[in-house]
């Protein structure tokens, strides 16, 4: 971190608890500077837990060199954030609770990290034939979209949406968390190193090149043991 040539993380946290929020009952440091993943755009994310809070809220600021994110909670609204991560299989919060290195109040906050542990080791909630079948739909609607779409700044576009749709299917399917952004390529390569580097290849060769027969074949087959590409016959709503 010294090749950034500002105040080292861990200790500009710190500053930064002790000057904004002395009287916080607890704080951790996440995010990528404790992965050992930062770089020269990195900022700290710093969450705080205050029982004086009425409710959560999040600011930004920059201190000592450091754009900062501060995430705030008291002692009972982080499980509502807790339930929603769950529920969208996205453990945003969980995972930096988690993570976090502990800047104060460990007795408060390892009981916290213990939630965060057993919530990420149990994985996202399963999902039903119901849903499989209908994310098999969209699929294939979008796969259609891309295989028939001649317009090279409307198929950059449906390769994006294909690309989050089979992530995350490919993801929830083997009962794992999912992500965004950066996330997506993060949570594949912790499901299998093997499988992101052939999903992130059939991508950047369109990307590259516009040949898409290494994308069509990819997600044919991921759909296979689920029963293939799904139109004929889908409905959604009918009563």
């Amino acid at each position: 971190m010294g090749g950034f040539n500002k105040l080292e993380p861990v200790k500009a946290a710190q500053k930064c608890i002790n000057n904004y929020y002395p009287n916080c009952d607890g704080a951790l440091l996440a995010g990528s500077v404790v992965r050992g993943e930062a770089t020269s755009t990195s900022d700290l994310d710093i969450v705080i837990f205050d029982d004086t809070y009425r409710s959560s809220y999040r600011e930004s600021l920059i201190a000592y060199e450091w754009q900062i994110e501060v995430f705030a909670h008291n002692l009972k609204s982080y499980q509502h954030y807790f339930e929603s991560d769950y529920k969208r299989a996205r453990p945003s919060l969980p995972r930096m609770v988690s993570e976090g290195i502990i800047l104060k109040g460990g007795g408060v906050i390892d009981s916290i990290k213990c939630e965060a542990k057993e919530l990420l080791s149990k994985g996202p909630e399963k999902w039903s034939i119901e849903i499989i079948n209908t994310k098999r739909y969209f699929i294939t609607d979008t796969l259609d979209d891309f295989i028939g779409c001649n317009n090279r700044a409307e198929e950059i576009f449906i390769a994006n949406t294909l690309a989050e749709l089979v992530s995350e299917f490919v993801l929830r399917t083997n009962n794992k968390w999912i992500g965004a952004s950066k996330w997506i390529i993060r949570s594949l390569r912790d499901y299998d190193v093997n499988f992101a580097e052939q999903f992130v290849e059939a991508f950047d060769i369109f990307y590259r090149s516009g040949a898409k027969n290494e994308v069509i074949k990819l997600v044919d087959e991921i759909l296979h043991p689920y029963g293939g590409r799904l139109f004929d016959g889908f409905s959604l709503g009918k009563k």
